[in-house]
């Protein structure tokens, strides 16, 4: 009679809606005497603002307000630090965050200088060309190494330079490792900027009900319980005055996690103001500027090896630009930090970051926060240790995997979470097996490159791993209910931008109450509907709140069998759910439906023991006491034609550790999707930025974006290592197809172009045609 969902690759249920156009997003809330909002932007990176004339613009009919800092008052302060730094001995943090307008100086291309609010979006537009600043220009940080002289131009004047953190972390004693290793490599890495360039940019309607005394606010949001709160103090609310809704987002990837950005206090502050509701899209060419970006850093690394290619230590320091603000404190390069020693015994490991102050737009955590750092240095010099020491790419790290006797491993430094830096399980030799044997690693490297390349075609391949840390904390919570129509409703706290929350915590409920998937109907980001909850972030849905969800509906499903036991007068051992409905086992004709149930256990007359709680219903949290380690690796073949340095993908494999599978579907379509934005982050999507700091590459036309011809599908095989930190054994995976990507073009386009024999080696992200084209005729 029970049915088994979890583990199946169930279909989606939110696809029917988002194909046939009924699904909500921001730009569809229609509201009824609605404005639109339009932002003035600074076009420079660095000036003061020596005086704003608005008079034009408010000439324009159509215009309904056009607003400065001076008009916020007090509102105009700085935001909040989102994420404050670890407690780690001896750090150095220099708290800057953005204001909602600016006041007097300007620190990056894109920063808000003034709010329009029209009839309509057209007429905001136009208003913003009738605005006129005068701007003084200020020398410009740009270059991040510059940016950490001395002598560079401050982008904050109360510093003493542009120092935005400091933090050294170290396992044992590397200088003595070093002084035993038969190899030492020491390489220059370096990754740059990159956008997250969702197909939905963000977005803001807010609607104040003057009787009600209410703000509604829809938003782009990954964070909608933490914006209520925080909208709620920033106007003196009381929270259940603030309602945030974040509805089906057209992918979040870490920026719309960001609290707060000046639009998120602009346009609920408008509305308030004006007594209308106002709404704000951002439009694409904003979006390179004012929504975060990820991934600018500069590392000196080097690796003491043994002579068998065992890992003796590492020693790194890093620069990391961290943009004009560090709102999100140390996130970025805590994970650069702590994922560098990968699936690897590194016994010594001395590790030095300095954040910098630049004159660029904001880095907070992108798909992978900071992540693809550490996996490139490290992998970069197994691959260059490898090859020195007459070793096999994958034989090296094979060598150097931590034993799945040691777990839970402890890597004894600290991680973002403030926890120490905990492997909870894996076992990494049978996954690089199941890798090796998937791309065919023997067979290519012995036979089918040499007859390729006797043909003279360039043809390499690449072999990577990686550890990633999921599902942190705080808590989730969830809300589980057998309604009256035999419908059950699920609701939570965390939002949703794709990742099929809809349908894999669907599949948890329906295993506990023996319902079908499509009779659960899910809400997500809806803060009325569920009052706590931390968000969608650090690949964290289904680990924390699938583990919320799984107790609260196992709550209900005792609630089920106690009131169908009393109903019986049996006991609650000889009852059976499935189909919607209780029975008797081997007694089919004794069954009641779930709908029956629930009216019984809310009822309209009469008395109720004391204690008892109506309805079929229960709410519950949970808390990991740490992240889960999920694992993987990663193989590519690739083509490069030699005269355009232009790829093709032949053939790539993900084998991949993430504990229980609630929906391989789905665990299927994130590591697709992570693996297209690593491709390209790899090779194709860079920022450039000049000595000014303008952005010179900030359209679609400009900025390479992969497309369906440039992402290969995917051949994915898996291990399962349940994480023993949480009851369902879930390990998270929505950044692991992205992370090792970068690590996995530099070693396969090596051995395609066989670089090394000509003593070239890549060592920096992204790789573009041209760039590869440059670095290969030794032009670096």
């Amino acid at each position: 009679m029970e049915t088994r969902y979890v583990g199946a690759p169930v279909t989606r249920n939110e696809d029917a809606r988002l194909l046939t156009g009924r699904a909500l997003f921001i730009d569809d809330v229609k509201l009824g005497n609605l404005l639109h909002a339009a932002v003035l932007r600074s076009p420079l990176a660095h000036a003061r603002i020596r005086a704003i004339d608005t008079s034009a613009a408010r000439a324009r009919a159509g215009v309904v307000g056009i607003f400065t800092a001076a008009d916020l008052g007090a509102m105009c302060k700085p935001g909040p630090v989102v994420v404050r730094p670890p407690p780690l001995d001896g750090v150095t943090f220099n708290a800057r965050t953005q204001m909602p307008l600016v006041k007097d100086t300007v620190r990056h291309v894109g920063e808000p200088i003034a709010l329009v609010v029209a009839t309509s979006r057209y007429v905001a537009e136009d208003a913003l060309d009738d605005i006129e600043v005068d701007y003084e220009a200020l020398p410009v940080a740009a270059d991040l190494e510059a940016s950490a002289r001395a002598d560079a131009p401050r982008v904050h004047d109360d510093l003493a330079d542009n120092v935005a953190a400091h933090v050294r972390q170290t396992i044992g004693d590397y200088a003595a490792a070093a002084r035993n290793a038969a190899r030492i490599i020491k390489r220059r890495f370096s990754y740059d900027h990159g956008c997250s360039s969702p197909i939905e940019t963000r977005g803001v309607v807010a609607a104040w009900d003057a009787k009600a005394d209410r703000l509604t606010v829809w938003d782009t949001t990954q964070a909608p319980v933490f914006l209520r709160n925080g909208l709620a103090g920033v106007f003196g609310f009381s929270e259940r005055q603030v309602r945030v809704v974040a509805p089906f987002i057209g992918g979040g990837f870490g920026p719309k996690i960001m609290m707060f950005y000046p639009e998120e206090i602009l346009i609920p502050w408008a509305a308030i103001k004006l007594g209308r509701p106002v709404k704000w899209i951002e439009d694409r060419a904003e979006h390179f500027v004012a929504t975060t970006h990820e991934r600018g850093q500069i590392h000196d690394a080097e690796v003491a090896l043994a002579a068998d290619g065992r890992i003796l230590g590492v020693k790194d320091v890093f620069l990391h630009d961290t943009g004009a603000y560090d709102p999100y404190g140390l996130t970025v390069p805590i994970n650069s930090q702590c994922t560098l020693l990968g699936p690897y015994v590194v016994p010594t490991y001395d590790s030095t970051f300095t954040a910098v102050f630049t004159h660029k737009p904001i880095v907070t955590p992108y798909r992978g926060a900071g992540r693809q750092h550490g996996v490139f240095v490290i992998e970069r010099l197994l691959d260059i240790g490898a090859r020195e020491l007459g070793l096999d790419r994958a034989e090296i790290r094979r060598r150097n995997f931590i034993p799945p006797d040691a777990f839970p491993y402890d890597n004894k430094i600290i991680y973002q979470d403030f926890a120490p830096l905990r492997y909870d399980s894996g076992n990494y030799a049978p996954l690089l097996d199941k890798l090796l044997d998937a791309i065919g690693y023997e067979k290519f490297v012995r036979t089918e490159q040499p007859a390729l390349r006797a043909q003279g075609r360039h043809v390499g391949i690449g072999v990577v791993c990686y550890v990633e840390g999921t599902g942190i904390g705080p808590y989730e919570g969830a809300k589980v209910q057998v309604q009256t129509s035999g419908r059950v409703s699920l609701a939570t706290g965390v939002g949703t931008q794709g990742q099929g929350h809809y349908t894999s915590f669907a599949q948890l409920v329906a295993d506990r109450l023996g319902v079908a998937v499509g009779d659960v109907d899910v809400v997500t980001g809806d803060t009325d509907q569920f009052y706590w909850g931390a968000g969608t972030f650090a690949s964290r849905g289904a680990v924390v709140a699938g583990n919320a969800v799984d107790q609260a509906a196992g709550l209900v499903r005792a609630k089920i069998l106690r009131v169908a036991a009393e109903h019986f007068e049996c006991a609650e051992v000889d009852l059976v759910l499935g189909d919607g409905a209780v029975a008797i086992a081997g007694v089919p004709e004794r069954t009641i439906t779930l709908a029956a149930l629930a009216g019984i256990a809310n009822p309209m007359r009469g008395a109720v023991a004391l204690g008892t709680e109506p309805g079929l219903e229960a709410t519950s949290y949970f808390g990991p006491p740490s992240g889960a380690t999920a694992n993987g690796a990663h193989a590519m073949i690739v083509e490069v034609d030699p005269e355009t340095m232009m790829i093709k993908i032949l053939k790539y494999v993900v084998a991949h550790d993430c504990g229980t599978v609630i929906n391989p579907l789905i665990v299927a379509g994130q590591i697709q999707g992570g693996v297209a934005q690593g491709i390209g982050n790899a090779f194709y999507e860079q920022l450039v930025f000049d000595d000014q700091a303008q952005l010179l590459n900030g359209t679609l036309a400009d900025y390479l974006l992969p497309t369906a011809l440039e992402v290969p599908r995917l051949e994915q095989v898996d291990t399962v290592t349940p994480s023993p930190l949480n009851p369902l054994g879930i390990k998270g995976v929505g950044e692991a197809g992205a992370i090792p990507v970068g690590a996995l073009f530099a070693q396969a386009l090596e051995d395609a172009l066989e670089l090394p024999r000509r003593g070239i080696e890549l060592n920096e992200i992204p790789l573009s045609p041209n760039r590869l084209w440059e670095l290969a005729r030794g032009e670096g």
